[in-house]
């Protein structure tokens, strides 16, 4: 599994959140887990603060990353890759939404 990654959810809220990506670097491919964040649906009127919730397509879906849910999940409930997000712009919209998160500077 790859940074930035692209798999179907393997959570209970699937309807919303269909897929998630994974944050975590391959440095750490020995662990059993793997840092992803959750791709939700865009709904409503799509609009949205484009820096800190990237919208990206995958699938013909428009879906929203939500980093601030970022979490854990066992390596063998991820399935296949359905995605990658590892191109030079989607990875650097997921990488500075995370920032804006964790950034001190904002709060």
């Amino acid at each position: 599994m790859a940074q930035f990654d692209v798999h179907r959810s393997p959570g209970r809220n699937r309807t919303e959140v269909p897929y998630v990506v994974v944050m975590q670097s391959r440095q750490l491919d020995h662990l059993p887990t793997r840092l992803v964040i959750p791709l939700a649906n865009l709904g409503g009127s799509g609009q949205h603060e484009p820096r800190m919730l990237p919208v990206f397509v995958v699938e013909s879906r428009r879906v929203v990353l939500v980093p601030w849910q970022m979490q854990t999940v066992r390596a063998v409930l991820l399935g296949p890759v359905i995605a990658s997000l590892a191109d030079d712009d989607s990875a650097g919209k997921i990488v500075h939404a995370v920032d804006l998160v964790t950034t001190r500077v904002y709060g």
